[in-house]
């Protein structure tokens, strides 16, 4: 992946700008002010952390993609075209009340015929398409390959070992957790005769005057559980959560005897073998939130009192369940594809990846096949705080094989930020690479839509994805003459280009600036990108 978005590139596009003025006096951010911006002191209040990813860097001093600002500013009471975005993912609450308004709806099918009205080869497709049925558990893709036996030898051998490593990884998690979790009941239980009630606070726990060795002791266990939550009713719920979570890893996720595609009843290594699926892309479980909340932060109806805002004002929202709890099927992600641009998808939200991809191919012709479309595909870095130049650190799908050229110009990577601007800029756990991330946006602990009316906060390059997705919508709403190669150039060249070196996946040891571990080198601001934007519609500036 190479990149023509330099510094040089930003510096003369902030000079065009100044000079045509055809934006009303607004310019882009200067340069000079991004890394003289001091630092916030204190913790968010419940607003700011609920719409950081919205702010300002200059103004809140929060590093968000003034998103606030472009309405305020830019966009005010300006609704544009109407964009259909997919979400690529794994499903969604379709009655949520932050997007039932905000859906797309396929005109030319009649709900529960159980008829293809359109012809498009779905049936019953009104809000989109399910290519996983019922099915929900799933094994990682290097688990299934050596089920299948798919692969050569010295990928299976590759596989093997990751199996080996993270089976042993996932089983001591698991028994640790269940061994803290244990500690904690047995010291919250404690407290609570000693004190005589129920409820109690940090404060109450550190009053207790005692010589006894084993309440000594759960004080002690309680106090360390403090650093990690306000209250002990939230850290057993969260060492809960994490004992579930390991024990689907083991059960499913990584048990080489399992089999979750049997429910869906299709060879996913068969290109040609098609007919699965269904019309119903909501959610499954109500802990299967992903795509709800990816879906918020795209395109929530904004200003209704409820929940979070969208970023994108205009969008009809298509939802293609695809994404299981486990590793995609290389088949569904290209099917995926190429029916959200058949239906008229103008932007594609993909917030998964693996390290596995044995049909890379399907997808790779999916995404050629978007480009050719004008469609523009978003894609997530991956958490796992690797550089993805590595070539030992592959994320699938991805625009280039082997850190070659790419061979598409509509897709764009993208990394997370935490909420506070400095050295921790970079999310400990976002991946990064010189070829193959191509921008930043806020990934940290996002508020947006959960199923059943609810709202959560989430953190994730996950998160940091449906953001620059949700800012492409933007740009062709109000500027639908854009092309999806042009939107790619404007969010990447229009970025802020932060110039102050950031601590790599948590390590403080390990430490670069913005512009040598990402193409573009800035974090995604859809002010700029409005106003560079104008600045091309109206062949003022040239990309």
């Amino acid at each position: 992946m190479t990149s023509t978005f330099s510094k040089s590139l930003f510096i003369v596009s902030l000079l065009t700008l100044v000079a045509c003025g055809s934006t009303g006096g607004l310019v882009l951010t200067p340069v000079e002010n991004i890394d003289t911006t001091p630092l916030k002191i204190g913790e968010l209040s419940t607003k700011e952390k609920q719409n950081w990813g919205h702010l300002d860097l200059v103004s809140d001093t929060i590093p968000g993609m003034s998103v606030d600002k472009a309405y305020e500013e830019i966009i005010k009471n300006k609704k544009g075209t109407k964009v259909i975005v997919a979400v690529l993912d794994s499903g969604m609450d379709l009655s949520h009340e932050d997007l039932d308004g905000v859906l797309w709806t396929n005109k030319g099918e009649r709900a529960g015929n159980n008829k293809d009205d359109d012809g498009n080869g779905y049936v019953d497709d009104i809000h989109g398409y399910n290519f996983l049925g019922e099915s929900y558990n799933e094994q990682l893709e290097y688990v299934r390959m050596l089920r299948l036996n798919i692969g050569d030898q010295a990928t299976l051998a590759k596989a093997k070992a990751k199996l080996d490593s993270e089976y042993q990884k996932a089983l001591q998690n698991k028994q640790q957790y269940e061994e803290i979790l244990q500690a904690v009941k047995s010291a919250d239980a404690a407290v609570k005769k000693q004190l005589g009630k129920d409820n109690y606070t940090k404060q109450e726990v550190a009053a207790i005057q005692t010589t006894d060795e084993g309440m000594m002791r759960n004080k002690a266990v309680l106090a360390q559980m403090y650093g990690f939550n306000e209250t002990i009713p939230e850290v057993i719920e969260e060492l809960g959560d994490g004992i579930t979570y390991f024990t689907e890893q083991l059960n499913y996720n990584l048990n080489k005897d399992f089999n979750g595609r049997v429910i869906v009843g299709d060879d996913p290594y068969d290109w040609n073998d098609r007919n699965y699926g269904n019309g119903n892309p909501n959610n499954r479980k109500d802990d299967e939130s992903h795509g709800t909340h990816v879906a918020g932060i795209i395109g929530a109806e904004r200003n209704n009192g409820k929940g979070a805002n969208g970023v994108a004002n205009n969008v009809a929202i298509m939802s293609i369940r695809a994404v299981p709890n486990g590793d995609e099927y290389d088949k569904d992600i290209a099917l995926g594809i190429r029916y959200a641009v058949d239906n008229g998808a103008k932007v594609i939200n993909g917030s998964f990846g693996k390290s596995f991809s044995p049909k890379a191919e399907w997808v790779y012709d999916a995404i050629k096949y978007a480009a050719e479309k004008g469609v523009l595909f978003v894609h997530a870095a991956g958490n796992d705080g690797a550089d993805l130049d590595d070539p030992s650190n592959p994320n699938f799908p991805n625009d280039q094989i082997n850190n070659g050229a790419e061979f598409a110009d509509n897709v764009i990577t993208v990394g997370a930020l935490d909420s506070k601007y400095g050295s921790t800029l970079l999310a400990s756990y976002s991946n990064y690479g010189k070829i193959n991330v191509d921008i930043f946006a806020p990934g940290t602990d996002i508020y947006s839509s959960y199923p059943n009316n609810e709202y959560e906060y989430s953190p994730g390059t996950s998160m940091a994805s449906p953001a620059v997705a949700g800012l492409a919508a933007l740009l062709f709403s109000q500027h639908p003459t854009l092309t999806a190669s042009q939107v790619k150039k404007i969010i990447l060249a229009s970025g802020l280009p932060i110039k102050t070196k950031v601590v790599l996946g948590g390590d403080a040891s390990k430490n670069a600036s913005l512009e040598t571990i990402s193409v573009s080198g800035k974090i995604a601001n859809a002010y700029n990108a409005l106003i560079m934007a104008s600045q091309v519609t109206s062949g003022k500036m040239k990309l």
